[in-house]
């Protein structure tokens, strides 16, 4: 069963920071799970919220502020908001990373960043899986990009994130935890498709999805998996 940082380590350090990460490394995860937006100088930013209100003194869409400006800005008074570049320098192999599209045009500049982290730097295209539940993101990322792994993530739908992952050629679902059943999980497989499964971090909840046919289990609490 694989272990996969949600965020980072986010139920010990504040999540998406380069601290998280390396907490989630010093868990010895296998994978890190964390979110990117592009922002308005091109950059790809670590950051979950499409504003910034619910973690910094400012307010607004993170789209809509520079690398410069978002520098200025403090995770809850004490981190920074981190580039993708930076982010995979730390981690640096240390394990697998599963980038999350959550902003509106992240399918291109994702693309390309990690096709030059393996040409230049020594990775691998297994080293990561892109996720998305936006449909268009998903499509565009499928059409650049075939040999970097690809996840449907989704709240509601197994059967649909298994449509969808056939339709771009995904390799995974990440469906969240209260979907799982033996017959979807079954399903899945049968299309060839592997599980990770989101957000796990009561000990009783993680014990439960064990039972499934699932690959890895995305968790606040990677130590607890």
């Amino acid at each position: 069963m694989q272990k996969i940082g949600h965020r980072g380590a986010k139920g010990h350090i504040t999540e998406n920071t380069l601290d998280s990460f390396e907490k989630a490394i010093h868990l010895q995860v296998d994978a890190i799970e964390l979110d990117v937006h592009v922002c308005a100088s091109g950059e790809l930013v670590v950051f979950h919220d499409f504003t910034l209100e619910r973690l910094t003194n400012a307010e607004g869409e993170i789209s809509k502020f520079t690398l410069q400006q978002l520098r200025e800005l403090k995770i809850l008074d004490t981190y920074h908001i981190p580039t993708l570049i930076e982010t995979l320098d730390l981690i640096d192999k240390r394990c697998k990373i599963n980038i999350e599209l959550k902003g509106h045009d992240t399918a291109q500049p994702t693309a390309s960043l990690i096709e030059y982290y393996v040409q230049k730097k020594g990775w691998q295209y297994s080293d990561f899986i892109v996720s998305s539940f936006q449909y268009e993101e998903l499509k565009t990322f499928s059409h650049l990009h075939s040999k970097i792994p690809l996840a449907v993530l989704t709240q509601a739908s197994v059967e649909q994130a298994i449509e969808w992952a056939k339709k771009f050629n995904a390799s995974y679902i990440h469906p969240h935890f209260s979907l799982l059943t033996t017959d979807n999980c079954n399903f899945a497989k049968q299309n060839k498709l592997k599980i990770n499964t989101w957000t796990v971090n009561d000990s009783i909840d993680i014990e439960h999805v064990k039972r499934f046919t699932i690959e890895g289990i995305i968790s606040d609490f990677p130590d607890r998996i």
